[in-house]
């Protein structure tokens, strides 16, 4: 399946960019992680949150839309 990647604050730093298309053949949250960890093994070091359709999840969240969102930490307030 094809998936859209967006990356913001510090997370579009490491990896370089904002938005990327990708190509994905796993199931879960975690596997996609993965898969980013072998692309960019700096964002191991980074702590960041995942959304899918505009929605956080988890690691053991089925990936069931096209949408990610990779989220730096961010302070509420």
């Amino acid at each position: 399946m094809l998936i859209t990647i967006k990356y913001f604050g510090q997370i579009a730093e490491v990896t370089r960019r904002e938005e990327e298309s990708l190509e994905f053949s796993g199931s879960l949250i975690s596997e996609l992680i993965e898969q980013l960890y072998k692309k960019y093994t700096a964002l191991k070091n980074k702590d960041f949150k995942v959304a899918q359709n505009q929605e956080l999840v988890t690691l053991e969240t089925v990936v069931s839309g096209n949408d990610i969102a990779i989220l730096p930490p961010f302070a509420g307030g």
